[in-house]
């Protein structure tokens, strides 16, 4: 039972990173290819003035910011499926704790980014939404991994094994 939820969690999270994933393939293809883009342009929903803001490139090159977000995905898959392999438990609390760690990343990104469509440009991005709202599904399903990890195995060290005399 615990490897089927185990499974079915790294399941969920190879499904959110491959969607992730297409989000910012789309985006960067838009940025790329002078694509049209499939979103609202009036109001407070405005992809395009979200996307051809400065905060819509790596600081310091050309480089849109769903590259790294690409990447991240990338790394989450990755990840994903080394958890669905049946690894021992002492791996499968490493990967877990990984899993975690990565996406706490992922969503302190998101949430800068957050801040800088809503405070900063008065707009937010439909795609960019749903992209960030994938990044949180992605932390709420890992720190419920993580809060569900059986307790360490501690070994003792050696010196408080000697017999006592």
């Amino acid at each position: 039972m615990n490897y089927l939820r185990r499974s079915g969690n790294q399941v969920l999270l190879l499904v959110l990173s491959l969607l992730g994933a297409g989000i910012a393939i789309y985006l960067t293809l838009v940025h790329y290819e002078n694509a049209p883009l499939v979103c609202s342009a009036s109001g407070l929903v405005d992809c395009a003035r979200v996307l051809s803001s400065s905060f819509s490139v790596v600081p310091g090159t050309s480089v849109p910011v769903t590259v790294p977000g690409l990447v991240w995905c990338l790394v989450s898959a990755t990840l994903a499926i080394v958890g669905l392999s049946r690894a021992m438990e002492l791996q499968q609390r490493r990967i877990n704790v990984v899993q975690f760690a990565w996406s706490l990343s992922g969503l302190l990104a998101v949430l800068y980014l957050v801040y800088v469509e809503i405070v900063r440009l008065h707009t937010i991005c439909a795609w960019c939404t749903g992209f960030h709202i994938l990044i949180l599904f992605m932390f709420l399903v890992t720190l419920l991994q993580v809060q569900s990890l059986p307790p360490a195995l501690v070994s003792e060290p050696e010196s408080s094994q000697r017999p006592h005399r």
